[in-house]
């Protein structure tokens, strides 16, 4: 099972990258951590910076078929600087025209809307991105884990930290089912 997991250079929350992928390794996984530049981002633990973590490719330079499924954790500041970013947005809307899992937590679900992949699809998010979400056509719950799989692909998501635990069993789950 590979994974991309996509952050920007700053802003991502590192909880929600940190524990999804250590889900990943005790699955037997490999994680990849993708950015919109090389060298280290910067994770943050809400609104103060927290570890740095070293980019394994560029966004520009991965390909979709390289990965059974896609993390996108949140941050508010991450999604915000990865949905300004053409690769990011095009990378992220390849692995839904392509039917492969994407899991997306928290302020996540900006990236999404950028890519226009919401649109009649359930979804949760942090509560603050209701309105944005049903704006672009998506219907918004609250809820600890929503799976659907009414669409292109399955799409995991998750409201916020305390989540954790059930998103990351979610799309671990649907990951490997991919990827045997």
């Amino acid at each position: 099972m590979k994974v991309a997991f996509l952050v920007a250079p700053e802003g991502v929350e590192q909880v929600e990258l940190t524990e999804p992928w250590q889900a990943v390794i005790d699955a037997g996984g490999t994680p990849s951590l993708l950015s919109t530049t090389g060298g280290r981002i910067q994770a943050f633990d809400h609104l103060d910076k927290a570890d740095t973590f070293e980019v394994d490719k560029q966004v520009g330079q991965a390909a979709v078929e390289d990965y059974d499924g896609l993390v996108l954790p949140g941050g508010v500041a991450n999604p915000d600087f990865l949905r300004m970013d053409d690769g990011a947005v095009s990378f992220v809307r390849e692995f839904f025209q392509t039917g492969k899992p994407v899991a997306v937590i928290c302020h996540g679900p900006w990236t999404l809307i950028e890519a226009d992949v919401v649109r009649g699809r359930k979804i949760t998010s942090w509560p603050s991105l209701q309105t944005d979400l049903r704006n672009a056509g998506a219907n918004w719950v609250d809820e600890q884990v929503s799976v659907c799989t009414e669409g292109p692909n399955t799409l995991i998501s998750s409201r916020k930290p305390d989540d954790l635990k059930a998103f990351t069993q979610a799309f671990v789950r649907e990951f490997q089912t991919v990827s045997a």
